[in-house]
């Protein structure tokens, strides 16, 4: 069975969010802990999706992943951070765990490249967990590389450390 990339729309967000949810948990349960990860809901990661959308849709892209209708994973992706109008954002790569192993990541990943390419970018930056390191090695086999910068976050009640990764395009 094929999977279909296409743009999200704001009927998906829901569901986008709860993929969402399952996604982090998923992949970060081996290093957060769990009360870090009870918050937010399936259904607040959700709304938090249609607000975002809301102020960030004339200039941020969604793509959704899906097979027979069912949302697999998406992208996000925005201007850079730092201001940079050569540089793309890549904000968010989500998908759910089911899916992880069956290429439909790198599928997504290659559709990101390719649309921040149209877009006019020479350069894609993301943010990664340091703790997460199969998704450092999915990054690092895709041609990204760590520039040094680094910055704290939360996730829930726990402070992680995000990574800087950028590649050309």
């Amino acid at each position: 069975m094929t999977v279909t990339l296409r743009p999200a729309t704001t009927d998906d967000l829901m569901a986008v969010g709860a993929l969402h949810r399952r996604s982090r948990v998923a992949a970060y349960s081996s290093f957060l802990p769990a009360e870090a990860l009870a918050e937010p809901t399936a259904e607040a990661m959700g709304r938090y999706w249609v607000e975002r959308w809301g102020w960030e849709r004339d200039d941020h892209l969604m793509t959704v992943a899906e097979r027979d209708g069912e949302l697999l994973g998406f992208t996000y992706l925005g201007p850079d951070d730092e201001g940079d109008p050569a540089t793309g954002l890549l904000n968010a790569i989500h998908l759910d765990p089911a899916e992880r192993g069956r290429g439909t990541g790198r599928e997504l990943m290659i559709d990101a490249l390719a649309t921040m390419r149209k877009c006019g970018r020479r350069r894609a930056v993301l943010w990664v967990l340091a703790e997460n390191s199969s998704a450092r090695r999915f990054y690092e086999r895709g041609g990204w590389t760590p520039t040094g910068v680094e910055r704290k976050d939360s996730i829930g009640s726990a402070i992680t450390r995000q990574l800087r990764y950028a590649r050309p395009l």
